[in-house]
């Protein structure tokens, strides 16, 4: 890697299975506009997803991130805790794919790669878009959260007087990258008269 790389900032992006493949979307439009270089891994279920939801096909999915990785392909450079990372946002989770996480199973390349980020201490970033929500659920973010994650759910701020959904769903992801001290001046800031 050379020094030039070796200094760009670097982000695992996820998608999985459930609704709202808008908000993973915005995420790599996004960071690619911010110069952040991702690694994208994407479930069978949020392939099924993009279509349903959007007009964008699997090939400009992965066209949008810098790499993308096969959810079979365990041995890829992010499922090495020694692959240099800022951490890894899932966006949209699934509770399947969280509650994987959540008991260490790690079946897939996007289960593996969050383990990583999690033994290294880095930042999980799960962009939970579920309800309502039983109290398994709730128990298994607890314990993400007890781990060392950041349950981050999918839910619409207004006190930024929103004017359209991309203005929601911009709010949303630029709150979740901030979690990562990316600023991808997305996220209108909360102003007070004092």
């Amino acid at each position: 890697m050379s020094s030039s790389s070796s200094a760009r900032k670097r982000i695992i992006v996820g998608i999985s299975g459930a609704s709202g493949i808008i908000y993973g979307i915005r995420a790599l439009q996004l960071l690619r506009a911010a110069d952040v270089e991702t690694h994208l891994i994407v479930s069978k279920a949020a392939e099924m997803t993009l279509a349903y939801e959007c007009d964008y096909t699997i090939k400009d999915l992965r066209e949008m991130a810098d790499h993308h990785h096969a959810m079979i392909n365990i041995g890829a450079s992010i499922s090495s805790g020694s692959f240099p990372t800022l951490g890894m946002i899932i966006v949209p989770c699934s509770v399947r794919t969280m509650s994987e996480i959540a008991t260490g199973v790690t079946g897939s390349l996007m289960s593996r790669a969050a383990d990583v980020v999690l033994k290294e201490r880095r930042r999980l970033v799960l962009g939970v878009r579920e309800t309502p929500l039983h109290s398994g659920h709730l128990r298994t973010m607890l314990q993400l959260s007890d781990m060392g994650s950041v349950i981050c759910p999918i839910v619409p701020a207004f006190y930024n007087r929103p004017k359209s959904l991309e203005d929601i769903v911009d709010h949303t992801v630029g709150r979740m990258l901030d979690l990562f001290d990316i600023d991808v001046g997305a996220a209108r800031r909360w102003k007070t008269d004092d």
